[in-house]
């Protein structure tokens, strides 16, 4: 065998032996459509930091999973990074073989509790900080310079929805262009910010809905158009929120994303109750990707203060 040969024997091993472990495919398993820490997976798996640590070194070594880094604490996900033919026809096997896992009850209701962890710690933040909010989020961005771009590629229709619609400010645009408008927040405290905006300038069509976009399940088919402005990088699992709109927009419907391009300004975190440090845009696609949406336009723009952000469409397909 020539040298090229010998290392992709080599390549194909280490990620067939990576696989062979029960702990391991299952937490590719887990990794399928979200990201979690160290910590995280210790406690959905009852497993002490060590062993886990030395199963995602396995992984990685193997290009099964990738780390990023958020902050101070590297978060694990299944690798999409181009290999070889051979180890990336491989690695599709051993995420299918995986995804046809179940995962036991007692590790799904750990899942349960991690999210609810998360959530509880954006909810606090935002009970404590609703009346600042603006103020802190116009140190990344303020609304002035995304919304307008977010609303050039908007178009019309019956019904939209916003999910965390923050003090209201997009909803007047929604408002203009559809005859129903659903605001959807997890925090009762600026969903009555929401409601007070709409008060002042007269919008008599949005209806106020305090939850999370669980409540989406029950819109099933029903919506002509989504927008989630600077969101996801609040929100427990970023990927949950692409499945749960998903299904309640019509075929040919439209998702609206804007976000943060991915950054290293951990300062967030503690200013603006920040969960990630913004995103690629290949995660926000390949989550979409997962749901069936397909790619519209996009755009990009750079800020002064370092950020970067980015608009997409997504549609559903007919």
């Amino acid at each position: 065998m020539n040298a090229a040969s010998t290392t992709t024997v080599d390549v194909l091993s280490q990620a067939l032996k990576a696989a062979g472990d029960d702990l391991r495919l299952q937490v590719l398993a887990l990794l399928a459509q979200d990201s979690y820490a160290v910590q995280e997976l210790c406690q959905i798996f009852a497993s002490k930091q060590s062993g886990m640590s030395h199963h995602l070194k396995v992984l990685n070594k193997a290009q099964l999973v990738s780390t990023r880094r958020e902050g101070n604490t590297n978060y694990y996900r299944r690798s999409d990074e181009a290999c070889s033919q051979a180890l990336d026809h491989l690695r599709d096997s051993i995420y299918q073989a995986a995804d046809a896992l179940h995962l036991s009850d007692e590790v799904q209701a750990q899942l349960g509790t991690l999210y609810q962890q998360r959530a509880a710690a954006s909810l606090a933040f935002f009970k404590d900080n609703a009346a600042a909010f603006k103020e802190q989020q116009d140190l990344i961005a303020a609304y002035d310079v995304y919304g307008p771009e977010v609303a050039s590629l908007l178009g019309r229709g019956l019904k939209a929805l916003e999910v965390g619609p923050g003090n209201g400010e997009f909803l007047s645009e929604l408002a203009a262009r559809f005859e129903q408008v659903i605001a959807l927040d997890t925090s009762a405290q600026m969903l009555e910010q929401s409601k007070e905006l709409c008060s002042k300038q007269n919008i008599d069509n949005v209806n106020f809905v305090n939850g999370d976009t669980a409540h989406c399940r029950a819109l099933a088919n029903s919506l002509d158009a989504i927008v989630i402005n600077m969101v996801l990088h609040h929100t427990p699992s970023p990927a949950t929120i692409f499945a749960d709109v998903s299904s309640a927009l019509k075929p040919g419907a439209m998702l609206l994303v804007c976000e943060l391009g991915a950054h290293d300004q951990d300062w967030v975190k503690q200013a603006c109750g920040d969960q990630w440090l913004g995103f690629a845009s290949s995660e926000l696609k390949q989550w979409a990707k997962l749901q069936a949406l397909t790619e519209g336009a996009s755009r990009y723009f750079a800020l002064r203060n370092g950020f970067q952000i980015q608009i997409h469409q997504f549609f559903k397909q007919h």
